[in-house]
């Protein structure tokens, strides 16, 4: 088992959800580089859970310890690694789990493949718990990349059947950057409420539910990326489902676009400012996988939380009897907020990747 991504920035993550620990190492990060531990916090704290009553009761202080890569508060241009302690796991919900695979869960697939070896507590390595270190990765990369006038933000565009509003017209630094600080961002504040309230209520049926984040990244210049496999869309897709509960992704007018026609989807080049842009961003800001200066913009759907106290039909791979169970521990009814800072550290991890090969650091 692997979890590296190798492009021309390296990522490993390592650890599982029950361990002592779990953490990342960053490589080929330029030294140099100004980083202030206390923005690595600020995002870290977004993912973690019991800041409101929509969440795990599991607590988690998410306090990366750096090893090595930064030193006085600037990259070293060694391998940036840190490492995340578990203070607070409860292994003793999954010991009658041992033998049953879940509805929604990997345990079944991992039992395959790792021979039974895996390890099943909290979904182990392929927990979301390993999203930290993602998201310790991504508060890097983001820092780097504002350095250089980008900017990145995400909201909460619908849980379930409550929409917010899109990402449209003349978007603004300033909206971006106050959504990336805040812990459940959306760009319509009364929406936040029907929000809480769907996911309270679904909370109290034993149940769960998803939703979708909409991501934007701002001040990219034209002729970032490179075809076929290489493009913009090709480096954010691959790393955006290493976050588990990621089952789709669209960017621009995305699956929208296959009920216009050309008229309608193709995006007219305007001059605005001396520069050369587009009256509307259909293409999301990216033309055969090369930026085109205007905003990138996806959107990604997030899948409702597997594990449910409501009763579910389940099988016990070795007897190979089937039965019924109400699953127990510690779980979010809706991980949409605590997954939108994971997203735009995935983004800030891809675009930083991008410049890279470039030669744009």
């Amino acid at each position: 088992m692997s979890s590296t991504y190798s492009g021309s920035i390296k990522v490993s993550i390592f650890g599982e959800s029950h361990s002592d620990a779990i953490g990342a190492v960053l490589d080929n990060i330029p030294a140099g580089e100004k980083i202030i531990f206390d923005e690595i916090i600020m995002q870290m704290q977004r993912r973690v859970p019991g800041h409101n009553n929509i969440s795990t009761d599991r607590k988690e202080n998410d306090i990366p310890e750096v090893i090595s890569g930064i030193l006085n508060g600037y990259t070293t241009g060694a391998p940036v690694c840190a490492i995340i302690k578990n203070n607070n796991v409860n292994s003793e919900d999954y010991k009658s789990l041992k033998d049953l695979i879940r509805p929604g869960h990997s345990d079944y697939s991992a039992n395959i493949k790792y021979r039974g070896f895996n390890d099943k507590r909290g979904g182990g390595h392929l927990s979301g718990r390993l999203t930290a270190g993602l998201t310790f990765c991504g508060a890097i990369c983001r820092q780097i990349l504002e350095h250089r006038g980008v900017v990145i933000g995400a909201h909460a565009y619908s849980i379930f059947d409550v929409f917010d509003k899109k990402f449209e017209g003349n978007l603004s630094d300033k909206l971006l950057i106050n959504l990336s600080r805040e812990r459940f961002p959306v760009i319509d504040r009364n929406k936040k409420e029907e929000m809480m309230e769907r996911i309270l209520q679904v909370q109290k049926d034993g149940d769960s539910i998803g939703g979708i984040i909409e991501c934007a990244i701002k001040n990219i210049p034209p002729g970032v990326g490179a075809p076929i496999f290489d493009g913009v869309e090709n480096k954010i897709s691959s790393l955006i489902f290493a976050i588990p509960a990621i089952k789709g992704i669209e960017f621009g007018a995305g699956f929208s676009s296959a009920k216009m026609r050309g008229s309608q989807n193709n995006d007219p080049f305007v001059i605005n400012g001396g520069k050369i842009a587009t009256y509307t961003n259909n293409h999301g800001g990216i033309l055969g996988g090369i930026s085109s200066g205007m905003p990138i913009i996806f959107r990604c759907a997030v899948k409702p939380t597997p594990s449910i106290s409501r009763p579910q039909k389940i099988v016990n791979i070795k007897s190979k009897l089937m039965q019924e169970i109400s699953i127990s521990g510690r779980h979010d009814p809706c991980i949409v907020p605590r997954a939108v800072p994971v997203v735009e550290s995935v983004a800030a991890i891809a675009l930083l990747d991008l410049f890279k090969e470039a030669g744009l650091l």
